[in-house]
């Protein structure tokens, strides 16, 4: 019985490997050389996938491995990436010095309100800038682009000295006599991204203009026709139609809000948040070591940076946590709506 399985299942076997072979004699060698050349491009595809992701991930694994080690397994040439002396107390070091349930908190609560802001204005502008005609269109929306290409540290210097010193057309000074400083604070951050000159907001308006101007006006005109408005039409036609393009630009706002530092120091020097502190924790770390542990010398150069590493993956590991969740939750209303991923 056996004899007879193996029998049926090399039969066919051998009867591909003959029809394969004469469909190469027939095709001259082509379908061979064909077949071959298919091969080799597969496995440098592969292998250069494979380069890519470990260049990608080798840094983090790194980051995840210093993270346990104790001091002692940094300066150990037997220790690689597997620690020797197993500990956490990184991770409790390094949130002490972050202050990180503050920070956690402060971090979520501003990224999320300020995403939120980014987002509802950047919907409003390009979908104006797709639909409606007004005077100097083009150069306005050159200007849109040029917040994306100059970069933000050009301006630092003029964004400092006018909420430093901030007055409207001079009023408050004619009121009060003196102006108002509104640096410390987060209002400085909604005021620039309620006008549209927050973190990559120009991007957002560039991407939301795109997609409404593909969008066809043919859906507007059967609105309009059922008796709906400019503003009942954009609300019930065209927001729901961009809920892919608003939820990827909420996920770029959030994410850069997150991992921001530049707007951060530049407005709310002194307001924990995780991109700040991460900035201040190798210093932090030096005068932990010297007024605490009573080490005139500070930190060594491998545990600050093995604490670094350590807060980088704090920093990180949240916003992943919350990122898997919120995509969990958009493919979940999209199976609900009867789209399918």
């Amino acid at each position: 019985m056996s004899k007879a399985v193996t029998k049926t299942k090399k039969a066919p076997l051998k009867a591909r490997w003959n029809a394969y072979w004469e469909r190469n004699r027939k095709s001259e060698g082509y379908y061979f050389k064909h077949q071959c050349k298919d091969v080799f491009v597969r496995i440098c595809r592969a292998i250069l996938l494979f380069g890519m992701c470990f260049l990608i991930l080798q840094p983090l694994l790194n980051k995840i491995s210093i993270s346990f080690m104790a001091e002692e397994d940094l300066y150990n040439a037997m220790v690689v990436s597997i620690p020797q002396n197993f500990t956490t107390d990184n991770y409790r070091l390094s949130a002490e010095l972050m202050e990180y349930g503050v920070a956690l908190r402060n971090t979520l609560l501003i990224s999320l309100s300020i995403a939120v802001l980014q987002v509802a204005m950047a919907t409003l502008v390009g979908y104006g800038f797709a639909r409606f005609n007004f005077p100097l269109k083009g150069f306005w929306f050159a200007c849109v682009i040029l917040t994306v290409i100059v970069p933000t540290q050009s301006i630092q210097t003029s964004l400092y000295l006018h909420f430093r010193y901030f007055d409207f057309f001079g009023i408050i000074e004619a009121v009060t006599g003196s102006t108002i400083n509104l640096r410390g604070s987060i209002l400085p951050y909604y005021l620039m991204s309620a006008g549209c000159m927050g973190l990559k907001t120009g991007l957002y308006i560039y991407l939301i203009r795109q997609f409404f101007r593909n969008i066809p006006k043919e859906l507007e005109e059967a609105a309009y026709v059922d008796g709906c408005g400019t503003l009942k039409t954009f609300i019930r036609i065209m927001l729901p139609d961009a809920t892919p393009i608003l939820t990827s630009c909420f996920l770029f706002a959030f994410v850069w809000q997150w991992t921001d530092s530049f707007f951060s120091k530049t407005f709310m020097g002194t307001t924990p948040l995780l991109s700040i502190r991460l900035s201040q924790l190798g210093e932090k770390l030096s005068q932990y070591v010297v007024k605490v542990l009573h080490d005139a010398t500070g930190a060594s150069v491998g545990y600050t940076n093995c604490i670094v590493a350590t807060g980088t993956l704090m920093v990180i590991v949240p916003l992943l946590v919350l990122y898997l969740f919120a995509q969990k939750g958009f493919v979940e209303s999209l199976s609900s709506s009867g789209i399918k991923m």
